[in-house]
């Protein structure tokens, strides 16, 4: 994909934080993909750590083991300041937050934007253009962690609306009153053993609203959400895409 490495280059106006979703897991490696290929066709000037990057902490400080989160926030801390990095683009909720508010209490004071609200003031700025139709009915799920914990929820609705083609549904919970995809507080990892899985309700929930595509901004909800379809077996043809693979299709 000729996407450099800050090792390689040396500096960028934004680093690329890939996180462990977009380097790890098959599907997410999709989306980290998708969003290059949005910064290229924008003329972003960025980079990504490649081999220096690692976990930012943040599924260990929510089950409990603050010493390894602290751990990995130093060493990362290290890395970005030896490269003196400013500007930090996320697509994974989950290490927007962290690297935003968890780690200037160790020293790491960046700019940090997730790709939605980084991809909503390209097409408001006019540089990116949509002009290829998606047709398809849209639901977005709102992520706990760019929802609840940050009150972000304009900017991906401003790329659903920027999609040509696109009618946008709304589930019964969202926004202020979302519901989460059920991988939130280390829950990914785990396994509920009593009542409904909460990604089964609430893909049980997107079905009622009959959309073509649930639009995630998440790994984790991505993940959920997939595995949620399978448990149902429903016969509705429901598809789940981060608004970035979205925006692409578009291009």
């Amino acid at each position: 994909l000729a996407v450099p490495v800050l090792a390689d280059r040396g500096a960028a106006e934004y680093l690329y934080w890939v996180g462990c979703a977009g380097a790890f897991d098959e599907r997410a490696q999709k989306v980290a993909r998708a969003f290059a290929a949005i910064l290229q066709a924008a003329g972003v000037g960025f980079a990504i750590l490649g081999e220096e990057e690692r976990c930012t902490g943040d599924p260990a400080r929510r089950i409990g083991n603050e010493f390894l989160f602290q751990m990995h926030a130093q060493a990362n801390i290290e890395t970005l300041d030896r490269y003196d990095v400013k500007k930090i683009l996320t697509t994974c909720p989950h290490c927007f937050n962290t690297l935003k508010h968890e780690y200037p209490a160790f020293g790491g004071r960046y700019h940090v934007t997730h790709h939605t609200e980084f991809i909503a003031r390209l097409l408001r700025q006019g540089q990116l253009r949509l002009t290829k139709p998606v047709r398809a009915r849209v639901a977005y799920h709102d992520s706990c962690y760019l929802g609840r914990h940050n009150g972000m929820y304009a900017p991906a609705r401003d790329i659903v609306r920027h999609l040509p083609g696109v009618q946008a549904l709304e589930f019964e919970r969202h926004g202020t009153n979302g519901f989460c995809c059920g991988a939130g507080g280390g829950l990914v990892w785990l396994e509920e053993r009593i009542g409904k899985r909460v990604n089964v309700e609430r893909t049980e929930e997107a079905l009622r609203v009959r959309p073509d595509v649930v639009g995630t901004a998440c790994p984790f909800c991505l993940s959920m959400f997939e595995d949620g379809i399978r448990a149902t077996d429903s016969t509705e043809a429901l598809r789940v895409f981060d608004l970035a693979e979205l925006v692409v299709r578009a291009m």
